[in-house]
């Protein structure tokens, strides 16, 4: 089975945080083809403060300049990245820190010229994934992107997974992050979502900022053939074995009301 997790940075801000989601993508690519997409914003975010720059967002996506391009590229693609392959491997998983613009895998294009240096993913190079899984090798994917003149985009991790899941025929699309999934406007876990729901709590306003840009990535894997994606807490015990066995964890999105298992 073909299975796609792209992780919050969030859940990669500390060692025993990157330790404990390291012991679970082991134990996932033990039995499962394996791709690791992350993401690291709030990072990015204190980074950028700590050298007087501050963030805006449109939409859920970082306003992207010359100064944001570089800091995305030394952070994410960077120490991030480098720290959760280290993580893995000491795990006994032999990971592989790539990014969209090495091969290239990811080739983007502007989203927005009102968001600067934001990329939207074209298309992913699933071929180059696969070499790396029939090598025995954990792609872990870091979310930039690269067009073909050489300009580096900030691709956001929600669509660089998509991308990357569609591009190389993922059974699975699972997003980890620091809250239990999402949740209507009284607070209210909502375990499952069509992708009109998803569409109705953004116009509502419900839905927003990088919850918003979640559901609109996980509603475009929908729309490409993925049959299911899953936003579950990362912080849950086992939470991506218990997905991969059939359990309802977090929100399930679909693109009716018929709700598939995520295991194959």
């Amino acid at each position: 089975m073909r299975v796609v997790i792209k992780l919050g940075g969030t859940l990669l801000e500390d060692q025993p945080a990157r330790d404990a989601i390291a012991k679970q993508l082991a134990r996932v690519a033990s039995t499962h083809s394996l791709v690791v997409v992350h993401g690291g914003g709030k990072q990015v975010t204190r980074y950028l403060e700590e050298r007087g720059v501050k963030s805006r967002f449109v939409g859920g996506l970082r306003v992207s300049d010359d100064r944001v391009i570089e800091a995305v590229t030394n952070v994410i693609a960077g120490g991030i990245n480098k720290q959760l392959v280290a993580a893995l491997v000491a795990q006994g998983a032999p990971a592989v820190g790539v990014s969209g613009v090495d091969g290239p895998l990811t080739i983007a294009a502007p989203l927005n010229p009102e968001l600067g240096y934001v990329g939207k993913p074209k298309q992913s190079n699933g071929a180059l994934l696969d070499l790396l899984i029939s090598g025995k090798f954990i792609p872990v994917v870091a979310c930039i992107a690269g067009d073909e003149q050489g300009v580096i985009y900030n691709v956001n991790a929600d669509q660089m997974a998509v991308s990357c899941a569609s591009g190389w025929g993922a059974d699975a699309l699972i997003f980890l992050t620091d809250v239990g999934g999402v949740k209507d406007g009284k607070g209210r876990l909502l375990n499952h979502l069509t992708t009109i729901d998803a569409k109705k709590l953004i116009e509502s306003g419900v839905a927003h900022g990088g919850m918003q840009a979640k559901l609109e990535a996980a509603s475009l894997a929908l729309d490409a053939g993925l049959q299911v994606v899953t936003i579950a807490s990362g912080r849950e015990p086992d939470v991506c074995e218990k997905l991969l066995a059939g359990e309802f964890l977090g929100t399930t999105l679909s693109a009716s009301a018929a709700v598939t298992e995520v295991h194959a």
